[in-house]
């Protein structure tokens, strides 16, 4: 089973990256062999296409770097020794210890690292180790790349704007629905194991407001160098700004259901203050989704009123007993992302 896992993906890759990796080898295979038609096969140029093509035209372009850097030393490193030391089986071992020792010795990346050892070993193992040979196969291998960046250019470049709209929607639900479960906690007596699954349930947001930002970062990335980018920057730009003032929120409403956690106490319910507190919590929830709407979410719930509704002032009535230290650090957490919600802070 754990094989079967290394091996397989929970899902299947977009058939177009399949269909572009294909058309990409096919291209720089063929092309090659119309530019430099007297040589062996133009595997150099084949690999560096299909490594070319990746998700986003800003990593296409960088593996293309990597790959023809990595070449270039390769071939270069094989083709001083072949000379030097002539084309015994040992030599490829040889060049191949000198490649990856030099590629970590210049700090380099494990592909390019990789790259450069691979590409020792193919030069010497094809048997000719000529200056030639060599700048042969440096210029197949850039060929390779820039055909295997036309190609991802051309066929659809992805943009991955609307998977980090769905990721903020989920997390801007989550705080909302996460504030509601709260307010009703607040204004009703919570056994041991209710408190126990609001806490844990709270938590939640942290891995999502994670998923969120890393799908952020990817749609950045898959806007990078892409001519259809234009008109999905002010969108992102809405979507990242957002998730800036909702990373905060996130903190301040974990921190309000730890501290109704361990200070909850039977007659928190009866607090006046208590309950104007789950109703500004209500809201504050009210006001998440109106921010989600404002950035164009289709799928963000409906909402009763298009004004934030955290702008009302709220009189705190003086709490009994020890509960005024919960509600002072419940009337805080408040005012903080009320701050952030409305973009105040």
């Amino acid at each position: 089973m754990e094989i079967m896992a290394a091996v397989r993906a929970q899902r299947r890759s977009p058939l177009l990256q399949v269909v572009k990796s294909v058309v990409a080898t096919v291209a720089a295979w063929l092309l090659s062999v119309l530019v430099i038609p007297d040589g062996p096969p133009p595997v150099f140029a084949a690999i560096a296409a299909l490594l070319v093509v990746q998700p986003s035209l800003n990593q296409s372009f960088l593996k293309g770097i990597e790959r023809s850097i990595g070449v270039l030393i390769g071939v270069v490193i094989a083709s001083l020794l072949g000379l030097a030391l002539g084309s015994a089986s040992w030599v490829i071992l040889v060049a191949v210890a000198v490649a990856l020792l030099g590629a970590w010795a210049f700090k380099m990346t494990p592909g390019t690292t990789n790259q450069v050892g691979i590409s020792a070993l193919l030069v010497l193992a094809l048997g000719a180790a000529t200056p030639d040979y060599a700048l042969i196969r440096v210029v197949e291998t850039a060929l390779g790349a820039l055909i295997g960046f036309v190609v991802n250019l051309a066929l659809v470049p992805p943009v991955a704007v609307a998977p980090a709209h769905a990721r903020l929607d989920a997390l801007g639900e989550e705080i909302a629905a996460t504030m509601e479960r709260l307010a009703a906690a607040l204004e009703t007596p919570q056994t041991y194991a209710q408190r126990e699954e609001l806490l844990l349930t709270a938590r939640l947001m942290r891995p999502m407001r994670d998923q969120a930002q890393a799908a952020i970062d990817d749609a950045a990335d898959s806007l990078a160098l892409n001519p259809r980018s234009r008109r999905h920057r002010g969108e992102l730009k809405e979507i990242r700004g957002l998730l800036e003032r909702f990373s905060p929120v996130v903190t301040q409403v974990l921190g309000m259901t730890r501290a109704f956690y361990d200070r909850y106490n039977d007659e928190l319910s009866e607090e006046s203050a208590v309950i104007g507190i789950a109703e500004q919590l209500r809201r504050a929830a009210h006001d998440v989704r109106l921010a989600l709407r404002l950035t164009g979410s289709a799928s963000a719930p409906a909402v009763t009123t298009t004004l934030p509704a955290l702008t009302t002032p709220y009189t705190v009535v003086t709490p009994t007993g020890d509960h005024w230290i919960l509600i002072g650090a419940l009337l805080e957490d408040l005012r903080r992302i009320h701050d952030e919600v409305t973009g105040e802070a």
